[in-house]
């Protein structure tokens, strides 16, 4: 059996950084690197001949930001999967993003294997977010369901909505029913009834799902 290859495009605007991660993506035969981009426009550039499985993104890049990329790209070429390269710090434009479709996230910092498991995962139709990011991530959360604006998205209940911020921030489900004094068998049922409502998998598709329906804060 042909094993799956994955063609990336890396759109940074810091040579060494492109090179480091070029070098380690080319250890494994299943992933090239199609091309390079130090900024924004020359990412489009290259878009309007190449067809990659992946858009490795930077958020910070002169003359076009990863931000304005990701649209641009969206618009033209809405099938392309792009991962989100970030710093910390760089949170409050996640919300953007993910309204965008960038469905991954990684941090600088992540090990060579994590990127990896970023492409395979957004390249199979999945969502990816650093667990040291996410961790970050949800620490800073905020409700802002009092606010939050009508959706018949997924037609949460309030008790739901209480229920999947506190998932967002990375309680147990022990933890939440000791928190809402209700019991783990009841936060169970909940917590299946909010991945079947949303079409979510995992915690950090919750995230994504919650930060997408403006449904919590940084």
């Amino acid at each position: 059996m042909t094993e799956r290859s994955y063609k990336i495009i890396l759109a940074d605007d810091h040579t060494l950084f492109r090179a480091g991660l070029k070098n380690l993506l080319a250890l494994e035969p299943e992933f090239e690197v199609l091309a390079e981009a130090s900024q924004g426009k020359e990412l489009l550039t290259m878009l309007e001949t190449l067809s990659p499985d992946v858009v490795l993104l930077d958020i910070s890049m002169p003359e076009m930001n990863g931000i304005e990329a990701a649209e641009a790209i969206m618009q033209r070429w809405p099938d392309t999967k792009i991962v989100t390269l970030s710093m910390f710090g760089e949170e409050d434009y996640y919300f953007k993003m993910v309204s965008l479709g960038v469905k991954a996230f990684l941090l600088k910092n992540s090990d060579i294997g994590e990127v990896q498991e970023a492409i395979r995962t957004v390249v199979d139709g999945g969502t990816y977010f650093s667990q040291e990011l996410l961790f970050n991530l949800v620490s800073n959360l905020k409700s802002t369901t009092d606010n939050r604006p009508e959706s018949d998205d997924a037609e949460l209940s309030e008790r739901e909505l209480e229920i999947l911020l506190e998932i967002c921030k990375g309680l147990s489900n022990q933890e939440i029913g000791d928190k809402l004094f209700i019991s783990k068998r009841t936060v169970d049922k909940h917590r299946a009834n909010i991945l079947a409502k949303t079409n979510c998998k995992n915690t950090a598709n919750l995230v994504v799902y919650a930060i997408k329906n403006k449904l919590v804060e940084i």
